[in-house]
């Protein structure tokens, strides 16, 4: 027997936590002035904006936040690129 028989087996993600969903849905508003934004990461998804945006980041990347939202993905894909671009 192994060790590694021991270990269960993942099982594979079949969506987005609810977290993720409202990091996605937090990038359908607009922000008034500087703060708001960072007000409402705050006080809707209790994480801190650094937290956020590096959740944010790692959506990006994921094919089931991409199902799941096609239009904000792919529009954020595309300022992340630009600005990956312009360094």
């Amino acid at each position: 027997m192994t060790e590694d028989s021991d270990r269960p087996t993942p099982r594979p993600r079949t969506g987005l936590s609810g977290r993720d969903r409202a990091v996605l849905a937090l990038e359908h508003g607009s922000w008034p002035g500087p703060g708001a934004k960072e007000r409402a990461i705050r006080e809707r998804l209790g994480i801190s904006p650094v937290r956020y945006y590096q959740r944010l980041n790692a959506l990006l990347d994921d094919p089931l936040a991409l199902a799941h939202d096609p239009v904000t993905v792919n529009r954020l894909r595309r300022v992340r690129d630009g600005k990956r671009a312009r360094r």
